[in-house]
């Protein structure tokens, strides 16, 4: 009987190893869910909006990184090696898409994580079309010819890799400034995270719910109050508002085009300055994470003042600290319109 219980021993000892080996060598790399219960799925985002919504949607089931640094201009930033490292070791990114994010493909190029879920927030929202090289001119035959000849500029210009002023493409990215729309990536974000970690769809899914509420309020608001003004034109330090104009009747006239960084030549500057005296324009909008000097140019030049419009392409340190969020940002920027329209 010794003997018999001293094979069995040996015999179970071995198998248990075998056992031990073929898991500890499984190299497939097809492992569905490796991670242990109620740890936090890992989540990267572009910039800003897409940050604040995954917040809002992942709750505490989520342990999310914004890219993009507080206080930083998006528009030009790109990420290093070790971002796309760090992108590579997650489980969900997240990023706005329709033109945001140059540099969005490189995730794709680069990282090798087939288990990565990758989400373009902006999916299945209808793009508009980008203003920057339209006809800024009001009822002038010259100026109609003038930006006849800047559409064959622009589509000469488009076939030029290097012009920095076209790496956005032909539409306007800045969907998320219509609450419809940050609505709709909310959505496509949630779905990310149940795929990712489908055990919390539920909890994904309320939070969706309540963000969703929110968001019609906020629509409903901006709808009721803004039907009420007399004036619909905003003079912005660049073209970033066409979603809210457009959801709103509202009409912008950018000083500058989609670049929040360039400069306008002296033919703009007058062109703004001439259209904002004969509209009696009480405001000249510029953004905070943007120098106000061109902006503070032009107001002075017509008498009017200079109030910061906020595209919500990222916030600063201090509003972050105070708890400065999607929904804070767009009612303060709703009030700031109702000042200027009135």
């Amino acid at each position: 009987m010794k003997k018999i219980s001293k094979k069995l021993v040996a015999l179970l000892t071995v198998s248990a190893i075998a056992l031990s080996g073929c898991s500890s060598n499984n190299t497939s790399g097809d492992v569905k869910n490796t991670r242990k219960s109620g740890e936090k799925i890992k989540v990267y985002t572009s910039f800003y909006p897409m940050y604040d919504f995954a917040k809002k949607i992942g709750g505490d089931k989520i342990e999310v990184k914004n890219l993009v640094p507080a206080g930083t201009e998006p528009h030009d930033w790109e990420p290093s090696p070790q971002d796309l490292a760090k992108i590579g070791e997650s489980d969900v990114f997240i990023y706005s898409g329709a033109g945001m994010e140059a540099w969005a493909d490189k995730v794709s190029d680069n990282v090798k994580n087939n288990k990565l879920v990758q989400v373009e927030a902006s999916k299945g929202i209808s793009l508009l079309k980008s203003e920057e090289d339209h006809d800024h001119d009001h009822d002038d035959a010259k100026d109609k010819d003038d930006h006849e000849k800047g559409d064959k500029d622009h589509n000469d210009h488009e076939k030029d890799e290097d012009k920095h002023e076209h790496d956005y493409g032909e539409y306007d990215p800045h969907v998320w400034l219509n609450p419809q729309n940050a609505k709709i990536e909310m959505k496509n974000i949630k779905d990310a995270f149940i795929k990712a970690d489908p055990k919390n769809k539920a909890y994904y899914e309320e939070n969706f719910k309540m963000n969703s509420e929110k968001m019609d309020k906020l629509d409903n608001k901006f709808k009721t109050e803004l039907s009420k003004t007399q004036k619909k034109d905003i003079i912005v330090s660049h073209e970033a508002f066409g979603y809210l104009a457009n959801a709103y009747g509202l009409k912008q006239i950018g000083i500058e085009g989609l670049s929040p960084d360039s400069e306008p030549d002296a033919s703009r500057m007058a062109e703004i300055t001439k259209f904002a005296k004969e509209n009696n324009v009480k405001y000249i909008f510029f953004e905070e994470l943007v120098s106000p000097k061109v902006s503070k140019t032009i107001a002075k030049e017509v008498g009017a003042q200079t109030e910061v419009l906020n595209p919500l392409e990222g916030l600063t340190k201090d509003q972050l600290d105070k708890g400065e969020d999607y929904f804070s940002i767009m009612e303060n920027n709703l009030n700031v319109l109702l000042k200027a329209l009135k």
